[in-house]
């Protein structure tokens, strides 16, 4: 008899051992509870550092943080870091929200603009370009890839003739071009010497100053010939001379 009411006594701890999670709901399982985003983004959108710093980690961190929540709040908190010039910690969150959904196109462009930021404009056109393959009416994504892919061009432009004078060196003759044709340094000065000079008179004003620029060119050229070679005479520093006088005459 007394080894059965300890058996009963038993069982009825052992079910008291459930009854607060089921007295809490009448009976039901306790609702986990959710994760608050909306402090993380009220920080960000007040531009709160420090507020957000904590609000959005709470979020971020908690492995009860929903997908959508989770991705509102590496967004904000990016774009927040981003706006502090903290690049590497916005590519980071927005890296981390593309992983979880791919199809956000101004992620996309807001991490390209961050890679230029950082210099890297192959992964900048990269991210641009993914953006338009989203939404291929993305305005901001198609200006940055225009202007990028203006660049790319005028960097291959100029890849394409870097080291290279404004004339051809298998005609040179003149010990002048042989030493420019002989130096990366000098041939590069040439060539922007040329250019500039060209720009200058294509854009002058009228043709009276577009004749004096020619002539200070002809005269430039002529005064190279003879002086080089000669005691004193420095030309990488007369080319660079030059072509400053050049730019202050175009407005470049």
């Amino acid at each position: 008899m007394r080894f059965l009411i300890q058996l009963i006594g038993a069982g009825l701890l052992y079910a008291l051992s459930f009854a607060p999670a089921d007295a809490a709901t009448g009976g039901e399982p306790v609702a986990v509870t959710q994760v608050d985003v909306a402090p993380c983004l009220a920080a960000a959108a007040a531009d709160d550092m420090d507020k957000a710093a904590t609000a959005c980690a709470e979020v971020i961190d908690n492995e009860k943080t929903t997908k959508a929540d989770l991705i509102k709040a590496l967004i904000v908190r990016g774009a927040l870091y981003a706006r502090h010039n903290q690049v590497d910690h916005a590519i980071a969150d927005d890296s981390r929200a593309l992983l979880l959904d791919p199809g956000l196109a101004d992620v996309f462009n807001a991490r390209g603009e961050l890679w230029l930021k950082k210099g890297d404009k192959p992964k900048a056109v990269q991210d641009f370009g993914a953006a338009l393959r989203i939404d291929p009416n993305h305005e901001k994504a198609k200006a940055n890839h225009k202007a990028m892919a203006r660049e790319i061009e005028r960097i291959g432009a100029q890849m394409a003739v870097a080291g290279k004078p404004s004339f051809n060196c298998g005609r040179a003759r003149r010990a002048v071009e042989r030493a420019i044709c002989g130096n990366r340094e000098l041939a590069d000065l040439d060539r922007e010497v040329f250019a500039s000079n060209a720009r200058a008179i294509r854009e002058a004003r009228n043709a009276a100053e577009a004749k004096a620029l020619q002539r200070e060119q002809v005269e430039f050229i002529a005064r190279r010939n003879a002086d080089f070679g000669r005691p004193g005479y420095d030309l990488k520093k007369a080319m660079q001379q030059r072509l400053q006088r050049l730019n202050g005459v175009d407005g470049y």
